[in-house]
């Protein structure tokens, strides 16, 4: 069982309080350790991450508390490995269940509630990859992110 650092209960600061229990409950049933690498976030920050790409949007969720990017571990170590993403995604949909509190993930933009997705985590981000190459569009595909709807 893995459990939040004071770390990434500090970057909960600020966060909407269900998305935050959402979170909670995920580490404990999470078969991939992570971490939280932001919460809240300011205008200035949301502006560059948008002029740099890493954003598409000005108006973020993480600007209201809205939203977390969260990271898996493999021991001490960081990794963006996708398949790690796929079980974080498992561990917050059954978590969002459980606490009946709707959340849209970044791997599967097409889903409005995560919590109503029968598939894998996976099949969900297939599918958005899939559906944006179908209408000419390139997929914005953040595995990391999780928002409340």
């Amino acid at each position: 069982m893995f459990k939040l650092s004071e770390r990434s209960l500090s970057k909960l600061e600020g966060v909407n309080p269900e998305l935050v229990q959402v979170v909670k409950r995920a580490i404990e049933i999470t078969k991939v350790d992570f971490g939280v690498i932001e919460g809240l976030r300011t205008l200035e920050t949301q502006k560059e991450y948008f002029e740099r790409g890493v954003s598409q949007t000005m108006k973020s969720k993480h600007l209201v508390g809205n939203a977390v990017d969260l990271m898996a571990y493999l021991g001490s170590r960081g990794s963006w490995e996708p398949t790690l993403y796929d079980d974080i995604a498992d561990a917050m949909k059954v978590a969002a269940i459980q606490l009946n509190v709707p959340i849209k993930w970044g791997g599967a933009w097409q889903i409005s509630d995560f919590r109503n997705w029968k598939g894998s985590a996976q099949e969900a981000t297939d599918e958005y990859v899939s559906l944006r190459r179908s209408q000419g569009r390139r997929p914005f595909v953040d595995l990391p992110h999780f928002e409340t709807t």
